[in-house]
């Protein structure tokens, strides 16, 4: 520690070693300015064709980074800044222009309400410039250029790493110079926001930009058409919320047709507030999902048993794992109640799923802080935003548990159709980045799983913003009183105040402590969502105060707002900061304050001595002000009659955490509202040992550590022993998250392993691969494997059992072979798999003659749907896999490593299952020249939703999915299916093969990496 100490005294940070590193190239963009200030808008633009030329001629997007940043800086300033002229609710004074600029203002502005697009508008650069001269500061609204600081942030996200930059840093503007450079190789750019308000917002404020530079701008929302999401995957850059990006991959992997795919390949992605997509929301795979077949009665049954059962009698619960399990005492209540025998018999597993679920719903989940129930409706509530989550489900009978628990409508539970974990996806962007405010905390899980290195860049201004030391009660009454008294005081002097809770509960009841109080407010919770911008909007103004659940991603900054004197003394006489009825006397009115503010303040025995001049009483007022930490009195002198007065000069904004969140991103991202751009503010977090974080991960070493420190009933502690033992919690929290996280992928990739095998056969067919060397594949492979299996059986020669396997190799592969006399004669398995297949072959060119120029797409239907149907019914089985195979542990084997092996194993018998259907339904076709009926237009809708891993909430919204095709063969065009077989039984091959089914130069599906003829095909 004492040599790490002294390393970064000497040679900074890693951190500040790699900021170092970019000052060159920081130098380097800054020389172009010059040079692209004095071009016009049509020149300007025509660098965006020069770059692409150049790098058509072999440079690299490094080679082009200083002068394409550049470009991006100076577009930025015009086009994001000065141009905000135009809109005349900006005040901007044209007076003060030359004669022909005032015109060309004009002239815009009535070709914009004429109906003209701003990004077609072109000016002179003398116009920018004289602009400039009048407003030399980058500040908004008329100017609008990318800091140095800025700048780094962009280098950082083009090195495909994470620039964590705190809140009011404008990572937006950042993100503009990486999207712009790395947009210019027309392989595309995908901006990932954490919801539609963000994308949209940003894909119409930065589309200005990157339009005015000759780029093409895509949004992808939830109400986008294929076309239009299509159109949009095919522009330069194209901004969307993760959730719409993964489920695109999912329903491309579902598509029939070519033209139902709207992606293209994955190139490079900048993911914002990228601590909350990749992390948080890491906990929750995206599925698409149809219902399944079972009814929702037992859940109504499940949900009347539990409230019979006693906790710690009949069941225990373990708030650390969000889990709850029967004892023995439960399993014979609930038999008794539902009249079984035995719970756990093979005839009742269904009714054990219904009753865990039941018993989690009842005692884990809450209404009002994991979800609301809204219409009718339940809807989840993200834990870490504070946002409804609108047509997301729990999975695995959750969500029904809930909904007969809310006595709301119960729909039917679901099978899954595709799912993928957002690890496995954004981990197929060749190159992927991300900011947020909040990443250095996780920067080991970044890496560990995604390979991004963590970078924080430096403040353009200094951070001056008071972080308080942690006040600690006993009970959370003692807290809840503490809060307000803190709230009514600032309130009082109108410093805006942000309240933080963990929870809708508890905003409702801190609102309740407020209202009783007098002191008006805001809420922002769930609830309140459609509101949410308004009331962000406001939260910087004199006195107000906001509640909020949490405020990550809410992806507007909180600016302080002006007031005037006369609003100020109004608002302190209502506060009963200034006694009513002043005199009108400037110095009597000052005198009259200063006494009133002594009362409030001062003791008796410090009263006694309050005398001296004005200043000199203002100075003890702040010395006991500063003594109790709360900002100091403003002089009323200073202010008196003034137009603007910024509530800086009344501390700025004030955070109040109501207590700690299980993740110290969380809290960091609540305390990052406060002292954007150099602002002043403070910040402070009320705990109790009441607090879900104290009382369940702390434990009861920080009870006795506040009794050792001899605390006393409504005293507040303050220590930094404390300090550290709450965040041991919260790290002991993170560590067990992240172990969820890391849990969930390694499942997911041994899922991913055989997902690739199955996509990109998928995606070749689509693609308009000649799929007949496929098919032949396939049957021989279908041959092969079910000769192998006959001739296992140890059967007599005379044995009638013979004629049994001879019928269904004429039934299945129409070839009429003597089995029994080849075996007889003494033909080797080679020779029979080579005779049947030839038979099997003979058969199938016959048919390629009778059907035609269609058999290629008939053969591309089958194929699909063949695999569609056994893709889904793998994916049902690996679900129950999953489900039974955490109880291997109990038995003191690793259940990861049974997993791998047993899907492994599972996917070998769905591709022979793959192999035998195809070959039998290829080999059943007949031609049939009836008119075919038309397909339908519209594709029905389809549940996508995360699953549940019991920790965290899941499943984003409906959207339309590929259709799921019949039980039976599909109607192909010009043929008829006549003769579907029967499902194959399951086909395990003897101890040490693997099937030959996959691909010889497919990856090998055990995850290793290596294709299937080098790995275990080696000995096909």
């Amino acid at each position: 520690m004492l040599i790490d100490a002294i390393f970064t005294k000497l040679f900074g940070t890693p951190h500040e070693r790699y900021n170092k590193k970019l000052t060159p190239s920081v130098e380097a963009i800054a020389a172009f300015e010059p040079t692209l200030a004095a071009l016009h808008d049509e020149e300007l633009a025509l660098r965006t064709v020069e770059f692409r030329d150049r790098l058509s001629q072999g440079a690299t997007l490094d080679d082009l980074l200083p002068e394409a940043f550049a470009v991006v800086r100076e577009a930025d300033d015009r086009r994001l800044g000065v141009l905000n002229l135009l809109d005349p609710k900006h005040g901007f004074d044209l007076s003060k222009l030359s004669g022909s600029h005032q015109k060309l203002v004009l002239e815009a502005r009535e070709a914009l309400e004429a109906g003209a697009d701003v990004v077609s508008l072109r000016f002179p650069a003398d116009f920018y410039a004289a602009v400039r001269e009048m407003n030399p500061d980058s500040v908004p609204p008329f100017r609008m250029r990318v800091f140095d600081v800025q700048m780094r942030g962009g280098m950082i996200l083009h090195a495909g790493k994470i620039a964590e930059m705190k809140t009011g840093e404008g990572k937006t503007l950042v993100a503009t110079t990486a999207v712009y450079l790395n947009a210019l190789s027309a392989k595309g750019v995908h901006v990932v926001t954490v919801n539609d308000y963000l994308a949209k917002r940003d894909s119409e404020w930065m589309g200005r930009l990157y339009r005015f530079l000759g780029l093409t701008v895509g949004l992808i929302v939830h109400e986008k058409s294929e076309p239009e999401r299509r159109e949009s995957y095919h522009s330069d850059i194209t901004y969307g919320t993760n959730n719409e990006f993964g489920f695109d991959y999912l329903r491309d992997n579902m598509a029939r047709e070519p033209d139902e795919c709207v992606q293209r390949e994955l190139n490079f992605a900048i993911v914002d507030e990228v601590d909350s997509i990749l992390i948080d929301e890491a906990r929750t795979p995206l599925i698409i999902s149809g219902p399944a077949e079972e009814s929702t009665d037992k859940y109504g049954k499940a949900d009347t048993v539990i409230p019979l059962l006693k906790k710690d009698v009949h069941y225990t619960v373990e708030e650390k794992h969000k889990n709850a399990m029967l004892t023995d005492r439960g399993v014979q209540a609930c038999e008794k109640v539902l009249g079984l025998d035995n719970l756990y018999a093979d005839s009742n597993t269904d009714w054990v799923h219904h009753i865990q679920q039941a018993l989690r719903a009842q005692v884990i989940y809450k209404r009002d802080i994991d979800y609301v129930v809204q219409n009718g409706e339940v809807i989840i509530v993200d834990e870490f935003t504070g946002r409804t989550m609108e047509g997301r489900r729990w999975s695995d009978g959750l969500h029904q548990a809930v909904e007969a628990k809310e006595k709301v409508r119960i729909a039917r539970e679901n099978q899954t159709l595709a799912t993928i974990t957002f690890q496995n996806y954004f981990r197929m962007y060749k190159k992927l980045a991300g900011m947020t405010g909040t990443a250095d905390t996780e920067a080991q899980e970044f890496h560990e799983i995604y390979k991004l290195g963590v970078v924080v860049v430096p403040t353009n201004r200094a951070m001056i913003r008071k972080d308080r030391n942690d006040w600690v009660f006993r009970t959370d009454k003692e807290k809840s009183e503490a809060i307000l008294e803190d709230v009514k005081e600032r309130h009082a002097l109108g410093q805006p105040v942000l309240v933080g809770t963990v929870s809708i509960e508890k905003s409702e009841h801190l609102s309740s402590v407020l209202s009783r109080s007098g002191v008006p407010h805001d809420v922002l919770n769930a609830k309140q969502h459609a509101r949410e911008a308004a009331i962000v909007l406001e939260a910087g103004r004199l006195g107000k105060v906001t509640i909020a659940t949490n405020m990550a991603g809410r992806g507007t900054d909180i600016v302080l707002r002006d007031t005037s004197w006369k609003d100020l003394l109004a608002h302190w006489v209502e506060t009963k900061l200034a006694p009513r009825g002043l005199p009108l006397d400037a110095a009597e009115q000052d005198e009259a304050i200063l006494a009133f503010w002594a009362e409030r303040t001062l003791d008796e025995k410090a009263r006694a001595k309050f005398a001296g001049t004005r200043e000199e009483k203002l100075a003890l007022l702040n010395k006991v002000r500063e003594e109790q930490e709360f900002p100091p009195y403003p002089a009323p002198w200073d202010l008196r009659g003034m137009e603007q007065i910024t509530v800086r000069r009344l501390g700025g904004l004030h955070i109040v955490g109501t207590e700690r969140h299980e993740s110290r991103r969380v809290d960091n991202q609540l305390r990052g509202r406060s002292g954007r751009q150099g602002d002043p503010g403070s910040s402070r977090f009320f705990l109790s040992l009441d607090d879900d974080l104290m009382r369940i991960f702390g434990g009861e070493g920080i009870r006795a550590m506040m009794d050792r420190l001899g605390a006393k009933e409504g005293e507040v502690i303050t220590h930094p022993l404390l300090d550290r033992s709450i965040a041991g919690a919260q790290k002991r929290v993170e560590a067990q998250n992240f172990e969820i996280r890391k849990h969930l992928l390694e499942y997911d990739d041994v899922m991913n392993s055989q997902r690739k095998v199955i996509y990109s056969l998928r995606r070749r067919i689509l693609d308009g691969e000649d799929v007949r060397d496929e098919i032949v594949n396939r049957v021989q492979d279908a041959v092969d494997i079910k000769v192998s299996e006959m001739l296992q059986q140890d059967i007599l020669p005379e044995d009638p059992a013979w004629e049994v396997h001879e019928n269904d190799l004429r039934r299945h592969f129409t070839a009429d072979y003597r089995l029994a006399a080849a075996v007889a004669g003494g033909a080797s398995r080679d020779i029979i798999v080579e005779e049947v297949s030839d038979l099997a072959l003979k058969a199938y060119e016959k048919i390629e003659e009778q059907v035609g120029e269609e058999m290629r797409e008939v053969e591309r239907q089958i194929l699909l749907y063949t695999i569609d149907h056994l893709w889904k019914a793998h994916l049902y089985e690996m679900d129950h896999l999953k489900e039974a195979i955490r109880f291997r542990g109990y038995g003191q084997r690793d259940p990861l490593s049974e997993y791998k092996q047993e899907g492994f194993s599972l996917f070998q018998q769905t591709m022979d299952r793959l192999a035998y259907e195809i070959a039998g339904r290829v080999l059943h076709i007949q031609p049939d020249h009836r008119p075919q009926a038309p397909r339908p237009a519209a594709r029905p809708q389809y549940q996508l939703h995360g699953a549940d891993d019991g920790s965290a909430p899941a499943a984003p919204q409906q959207a339309p999915a590929p259709a799921p095709r019949p039980a039976a063969a599909p109607l192909l065009p010009g043929t008829q299916p006549v003769y579907v077989p029967p499902q194959p039984p399951q086909m395990r091959l003897p101890q040490g093969a693997v099937s030959s089914s996959v691909g010889r130069n497919d990856p090998c599906p055990c995850g290793s990496g290596k294709k299937f003829k080098k790995c275990h095909g080696e000995h096909l």
